[in-house]
């Protein structure tokens, strides 16, 4: 009998049912969000969980759309029911679940991983979680995989572009304005720029034609991220 079902007292055939019935529930949008809730308190850190999802998502349907690419049909969706796009939003999402409370390189993204383990997660979700940090050593096969990279650190340096503009909106960044930034070393300095360009040629996509495509995918959801210029109407307010 294994650890786990001693822990739990049952049967290993009971709890390894237990951590797939575990697995499948939490493979949906609203059990990811309250997995992210749980361990992430920061306004920030959960508005950075929601704009890398919306790059991932925008990335499943220009670079799955179907194909099983990212590694899903290793499962079956009926296994694990989520479409490509759900995944591939899903990894985005908790990405960086473990961060607030565990972030130095010895613990992140190794204690979130863990814990997904323990939870029944599947291994398509945390290997490209752990393959989305250089020193883990995993590397990065898949398209999810190379997606996840390409578009963490990016998603990062648009929110703050758009928050030095005067209306602190999306609708004002475009990508000329990302890349004058990207030159400025000073300027969101903690961005790995490297990992920017890399993650784009990794994906095999052009940095100009990535940076416009996941600028549209965060000008989606610029409400509820805050950079929609309703935080620059509420600070001109008297």
């Amino acid at each position: 009998m294994d650890e786990a079902a001693n822990l739990a007292g049952e049967k290993p055939n009971q709890a390894a049912n237990s951590r797939r019935t575990w697995g499948k529930s939490m493979m949906d949008r609203e059990s990811a969000w309250c997995l992210l809730t749980e361990f992430t308190q920061s306004e920030s850190l959960r508005k950075h969980a929601l704009a890398v999802e919306a790059c991932m998502r925008a990335c499943s349907r220009k670079f799955a759309a179907g194909s099983g690419n990212s590694g899903l049909s290793e499962f079956g969706s009926s296994e694990l029911g989520l479409s490509e796009e759900d995944l591939w939003g899903i990894v985005g999402l908790i990405h960086d679940f473990d961060y607030e409370k565990y972030p130095s390189l010895e613990d992140h993204p190794y204690r979130g991983n863990e814990i997904l383990k323990e939870r029944g997660c599947p291994e398509i979700i945390r290997r490209a979680i752990m393959s989305h940090a250089e020193y883990t050593g995993v590397t990065r096969d898949t398209p999810l995989e190379k997606a996840l990279f390409a578009c963490d650190e990016l998603a990062g340096f648009i929110t703050a572009v758009a928050l030095i503009k005067p209306g602190k909106s999306l609708a004002e960044v475009d990508t000329k304005s990302v890349r004058k930034r990207m030159k400025d070393k000073a300027f969101a300095r903690k961005v790995n720029r490297d990992d920017i360009v890399n993650g784009a040629a990794a994906l095999g996509v052009d940095l100009d034609e990535h940076i416009g495509f996941c600028i549209e995918a965060l000008q989606r959801i610029a409400d509820k991220l805050g950079l929609d210029g309703s935080a620059a109407k509420v600070t001109k307010s008297p």
